[in-house]
């Protein structure tokens, strides 16, 4: 039994980040963006439905994992940040896989979960983990949708596809 909460407590803290005494939820969002990074390789092979069963997964396991450490830790307790992993992968789900996207992402997302747009504040009224994820999940899409179109506007001026050359020229050397 001892073990099992261990491993929850890892997983919904993200490795621990959840426990940073300074915003919680970036160092959990720096986790997530890190692990996008480390397996860009593998990333860059997912297809729509392997987004979907990804998407799909983490958000299975974040509600699940987060309601049964806020009956322990309180409702939404700032160490769980576990949703904070899954709503960045939801803004870098099927974008333009590479360093700039992760940059980024993580940038874009943070602020949309600081400042909660609607629906995303209603939704942290659900219970349990439901509560807990759909506001991350809310501005993870919110947050794709802007990068979508910052990477449109850019394919006519060519602005983040300079940044992400320039990213991994620093990657590859």
């Amino acid at each position: 039994m001892q073990s099992n909460q261990t491993f929850l407590r890892i997983l919904t803290t993200l490795f621990f980040s959840g426990y940073s005494p300074i915003a919680p939820g970036t160092a959990g969002t720096a986790v997530a963006a890190l692990f996008y990074v480390l397996f860009l390789g593998w990333v860059e092979s997912f297809s729509h439905v392997d987004w979907l069963l990804v998407l799909l997964f983490a958000s299975v396991v974040a509600i699940y994992t987060s309601h049964i450490m806020s009956r322990e830790w309180g409702k939404d307790p700032g160490c769980i940040v576990i949703d904070e992993g899954v709503g960045f992968l939801f803004t870098v789900a099927l974008l333009p896989v590479g360093l700039t996207t992760a940059v980024a992402g993580f940038f874009v997302f943070r602020a949309l979960d600081i400042f909660k747009p609607p629906p995303a504040r209603q939704l942290e009224v659900l219970p349990g983990g439901w509560g807990i994820v759909a506001d991350d999940i809310v501005a993870g899409i919110y947050s794709n949708i802007i990068l979508r179109i910052c990477w449109y506007g850019s394919s006519h001026t060519g602005f983040f596809l300079y940044l992400q050359n320039q990213m991994n020229q620093l990657m590859e050397s």
